[in-house]
């Protein structure tokens, strides 16, 4: 679901519930959700940021992806309330569906 903003980021009492469906995630400064992903080499890292790249533009959500030789670490947060919803979290557990 799209935040159209106006929306408050959700806080700590409302973020570990949603963590725990996305263990793997870490939570940081109640502000966004960062995941390293590791893989054998640069092609299957290559390969994962574009399924990754792809589920955002389906989404119309869009996280920070930084990679190289082995590793993908994806950011995630609601840009338009500069903080975390209920949907960085579902997104996040699509990601780790790939």
């Amino acid at each position: 679901m799209p935040c159209r903003g106006g929306t408050p980021p959700l806080k700590e009492e409302e973020l570990v519930p949603l963590r725990r469906q996305v263990p793997e995630w870490e939570i940081v400064e109640e502000h966004h959700l960062r995941r390293v992903f590791r893989f054998k080499n640069f092609r299957e890292a290559l390969d994962f940021v574009n399924k990754v790249g792809a589920l955002a533009e389906e989404q119309g959500h869009h996280p920070d992806i930084c990679f190289g030789w082995g590793k993908v670490e994806v950011t995630v947060w609601t840009h338009k309330i500069n903080g975390l919803t209920e949907s960085d979290f579902i997104f996040a557990a699509k990601v780790d569906t790939i």
